[in-house]
């Protein structure tokens, strides 16, 4: 009798994996140069990168590797395509483990219904090379306006999306206006929000319409001269400094002025937008920590102070409260959760809008 149930399940497995196989393999596949990669800090020789990192010899060579994660890509297109799919490859890098699969390497959709971004389904990366996924299906006929953030943590090599047979798929327009580049730490790259979607320039840029690019590098947001003059040569209409995470309290002294300075000297009226170091829930219990976060704010808020007596274009939001008082909004102690994102945009999302709009932004 067992081995009858288990000859019954296996048939039944078979059948499973025919059908969906004969499902997938009816789809048809365009490759995402043909549609509209959206997020770049600049125009890269290698399509998924956010940088040009060959143009940036002199940044220190772990910027130059994190800047080849695809972390705030998104790929727009339409289609009215019932199903979306995807095929990819992603770099040999293993997920991390306060990250979850999807969004290390793996990919989430979002779909424009009635004015609002919402979420669609994700592309699950089953190998820690090249995937295929079926990421929604039995959708509604009709024109859809899509989004598909890419993996926030690992090298996208290769992508195309799949739709029915039959079905139409055309270049996205860019649905965000402006720029604003965010320079930070492994929170800004999206550590550790759950998948793609959820990192906090990328909400940012859903909720308010401003085209918030992401140059979070993890562990290595440390103000470096050679860091501070690649950002002072970007084109950008604002620019928000998330970077006193990685940094030792001696650096945040001695690196704060540099930056700033250089950027405003390349960019004399635009908003520079320092924002505090979260809290990191680590230093509830660990008092050598708790010591280390304060003194890195104390040092960047000094020095912020002492540059906004001749800057009235430079503005800091305080890092006290971001993640909530609760010591619930990290997955680490360290990089905030969805919760812990969801409390951060409450606080800076206000106060960013209000000041591009002083700039009629």
């Amino acid at each position: 009798m067992k081995r009858s149930l288990n000859h019954i399940f296996i048939v039944i497995g078979l059948l499973f994996l025919t059908f969906t196989g004969n499902a997938q393999s009816k789809m048809v596949y365009t490759d995402a140069h043909d549609l509209n990669l959206i997020g770049k800090a600049e125009d890269s020789k290698m399509y998924y990168h956010r940088l040009d990192t060959s143009a940036h010899q002199d940044i220190p060579a772990i910027v130059r590797t994190l800047a080849t994660r695809s972390a705030g890509l998104a790929l727009s297109f339409t289609t009215n395509s019932a199903t979306v799919s995807a095929k990819w490859c992603t770099s040999k890098l293993a997920t991390a483990d306060n990250m979850t699969g999807i969004a290390f390497e793996g990919m989430d959709l979002y779909i424009k219904r009635n004015g609002r971004w919402q979420f669609a389904g994700v592309a699950r990366h089953v190998s820690h090379e090249c995937s295929e996924s079926v990421i929604a299906e039995n959708m509604e006929a009709g024109k859809k306006e899509c989004l598909l953030f890419l993996p926030t943590y690992d090298e996208t090599l290769s992508l195309s999306i799949g739709i029915d047979q039959g079905a139409v798929i055309e270049r996205g327009d860019q649905p965000f206006k402006k720029k604003v580049l965010i320079y930070g730490s492994s929170i800004v790259q999206g550590a550790s929000a759950s998948r793609p979607g959820l990192a906090y320039p990328a909400r940012l840029s859903r909720e308010t319409g401003y085209n918030f690019i992401n140059l979070g590098f993890s562990g290595n947001a440390k103000m470096e001269a050679s860091v501070a003059n690649m950002l002072a040569a970007m084109p950008m209409d604002a620019i928000i400094l998330d970077c006193v995470p990685n940094p030792s309290p001696e650096e945040v002294l001695a690196r704060t002025n540099y930056l700033v300075s250089t950027i405003r000297r390349s960019h004399p009226r635009v908003p520079i937008i320092c924002i505090g170091s979260v809290a990191r829930e680590k230093g509830n219990f660990d008092t050598v920590v708790a010591a280390k976060v304060a003194l890195k704010d104390k040092y960047f808020e000094q020095e912020i102070r002492k540059l906004q007596k001749q800057d009235k274009d430079l503005y800091l939001i305080g890092g006290d409260g971001l993640l909530g008082k609760d010591q619930e909004g990290t997955t680490d102690g360290i990089h905030p959760n969805d919760l812990g994102f969801d409390r951060m945009l409450q606080k800076i999302r206000p106060e960013i809008l209000n000041i591009l709009k002083r700039y009629q932004i």
